[in-house]
């Protein structure tokens, strides 16, 4: 059963249209990962899937039911959303910022409990960061306060995680952390979306791989069916090589390299 399908999808801002065709599945237990250039409409498309921005065309359907039918808090219950890091202008703690994952499980107005407070400490310390708690959020660096907004997301304890290239401005260690507690999250039945800028992420990780640019579907399957040179070289405009490690293990170089070597 799907958890999340895209089906004809248009995606975009009035008057500027980003992507079209669309056509995307993520199940339960899965890690998808969304590839493709700058500027090709990852962000755009990720955020049309939450219901952030309207479609242009077709429907985003959340278990079989269209997303715009969804009350909001329904949906964030079902759909965790890990943005790019980012600075907000007020100066939260970064334990207030966690708890604000919580948000779907309150009513409106009510106080975080006990149980919500034990659930961001616990996700604050899966991330490496409970010693983080009591910091300014607007004063820790860029690759801290994406690990906050990742941990903020698990504090939500939705079935699917959509995630705006989580390891962007994380370091080699950090980025192995995340992923590999993404890797724990599909083995745990979640659905995970990833966008990122690094094919050999999806190889290490990814079930299945969306490549995306132009704004349409370039290819879609098992990442070896979909990460070859002849496909990547295309859609970033570079001669890129495709090399098997020892290990088993694909990465991708520049074909000037791969040939010197």
């Amino acid at each position: 059963m799907s958890v999340l399908r895209a089906e004809d999808l248009g995606f975009g801002y009035p008057g500027f249209p980003v992507g079209r065709a669309v056509n995307l599945v993520l199940r339960a237990g899965e890690i998808l990962c969304l590839l493709g250039p700058n500027g090709c409409g990852k962000t755009t498309l990720f955020k049309t899937l939450l219901g952030l921005i309207p479609r242009q065309a077709g429907r985003v359907l959340l278990d079989d039911c269209d997303i715009l039918s969804l009350q909001r808090r329904h949906v964030a219950r079902q759909m965790a959303y890990v943005p790019q890091a980012h600075t907000t202008v007020f100066p939260y703690a970064v334990g207030d910022m966690v708890l604000m994952g919580r948000t779907a499980h309150r009513d409106t107005f009510s106080r975080p409990r006990r149980e919500d407070r034990e659930r961001a400490a616990a996700a604050l310390s899966q991330m490496g960061i409970g010693d983080l708690s009591g910091r300014d959020y607007t004063r820790i660096s860029g690759g801290q306060r994406q690990l906050v907004l990742i941990a903020r997301a698990l504090a939500q304890d939705a079935r699917l995680i959509v995630m705006d290239e989580p390891t962007a401005s994380l370091d080699f260690g950090n980025q192995i952390l995340v992923l590999n507690e993404v890797r724990k999250l599909a083995a745990a039945g979640l659905g995970v979306v990833l966008s990122t800028h690094n094919p050999d992420h999806a190889f290490a990780y990814a079930t299945r791989v969306h490549l995306l640019g132009d704004g349409v579907t370039q290819a879609a399957g098992r990442p070896v069916d979909v990460l070859t040179p002849e496909i990547l070289s295309r859609v970033y405009g570079a001669p890129i090589a495709v090399e098997r490690l020892p290990s088993g293990y694909h990465v991708c170089v520049p074909v000037d390299l791969a040939s010197a070597s």
